[in-house]
């Protein structure tokens, strides 16, 4: 979307005017608890599916439709996808081949055509044709990512697929990078100036143009330009997050860029513009425990984290800025808030 057209809608939506859904994936059952929204806040949270998820809840993701809501969870099938209509549908069933360990993180193609899943062994990575349900597992790439995949991105064409990842040595990568086009290319060269630790999750920006990374040790953040490889990494931002990294995500039009971390205050947002402008102002109210997942509406007007210690989820009204946090859900998740994932926009 054009950006100018964006910030009418951000001025039109006064912070709240986004209506539709959002999940959080979190660590006791059920494990996936969805609630819709309107520029009110909270609504009443949705039933729990009936076939649960059997685990904790790492990864979450609407489809580009909205249509269907993905888990990516502890216990096998590592997967469990649901048609989604205000509401879970029936589970769809389980891929043919599984995920070889613990779901993490999970991840539709732009096109919705394909369905991505990070988990814990090898080949670290799983992707499968998507279309109301599984088709058969493209082969795994020729060069695997090295150990747990932990975070999987699209690029917003489509035509590459990123995985966060740890190190077998502890010491290399953590982050792969490969073309994509109903299967996997060949692995793009590694960026000169490697994370600094083992990837948590990874976000392209919205034009494609960069590529962020969340991991544990300092500077918890780091992002390369991106055009079918990796440029030389941004300058660190002037301010670090506080602690080790857990997620990032890039706002709708691109201009700011959000990470959740661990230690107060579990998120932390940069203007952003081709490198780190100057950390915005912690909100009045902070998420209460480690921020894990993060995620901004589909018109950029709400942030929201997903965090451990209760309300386990927390949204702000966001311009430039964090307004007064939103009231939490009279229902909250009932367990570590673990991902989470807005839907697309009502109509």
């Amino acid at each position: 979307m054009d950006p100018n057209s964006l910030n009418l809608i951000k001025g039109a939506a006064g912070g709240g005017g986004y209506s539709g859904d959002l999940a959080v994936a979190h660590a006791t059952s059920p494990y996936v608890s969805v609630y819709p929204w309107s520029g009110s806040g909270f609504g009443t949270k949705y039933s729990n599916p009936a076939t649960l998820p059997p685990s904790v809840g790492m990864g979450v993701a609407f489809s580009p439709d909205g249509a269907d809501l993905a888990v990516a969870h502890e216990s096998s099938p590592y997967i469990s996808v649901y048609p989604w209509s205000s509401g879970f549908g029936t589970k769809y069933a389980d891929p043919s081949t599984l995920p070889s360990n613990h779901g993490y993180g999970v991840a539709f193609s732009p096109d919705g055509a394909d369905l991505a899943v990070s988990h814990h062994d090898s080949p670290n990575i799983s992707v499968y044709p998507w279309s109301s349900g599984f088709g058969t597992k493209y082969s795994n790439p020729s060069n695997l990512p090295d150990r747990h995949g932990r975070g999987v991105a699209f690029s917003p064409d489509g035509a590459d697929i990123a995985v966060a990842h740890e190190d077998i040595n502890f010491s290399a990568e953590y982050i792969s990078v490969y073309p994509w086009s109903s299967g996997f290319g060949t692995k793009y060269a590694d960026p000169s100036t490697l994370p600094a630790d083992a990837g948590r999750n990874v976000t392209f920006s919205p034009d494609g143009a960069d590529i962020a990374v969340a991991y544990y040790n300092g500077p918890h953040v780091s992002v390369y330009p991106w055009s079918s490889g990796f440029g030389t990494k941004y300058s660190d931002p002037s301010t670090l997050p506080a602690g080790g990294g857990e997620n990032v995500a890039f706002s709708p039009d691109g201009a700011d860029l959000a990470v959740a971390h661990h230690n107060s205050p579990r998120i932390s947002v940069y203007p952003w513009s081709s490198g780190f402008g100057t950390k915005y102002a912690d909100p009045s109210t902070l998420p209460a425990g480690h921020g894990i997942g993060v995620a901004f509406s589909p018109d950029g007007t709400l942030l929201a984290v997903a965090h451990r210690t209760s309300p386990y989820v927390s949204v702000y009204p966001w311009s430039s800025g964090f307004g007064t946090k939103y009231a939490d859900p009279s229902t909250t998740p009932t367990g570590n808030g673990w991902k989470i994932a807005f839907s697309p926009a009502d109509d």
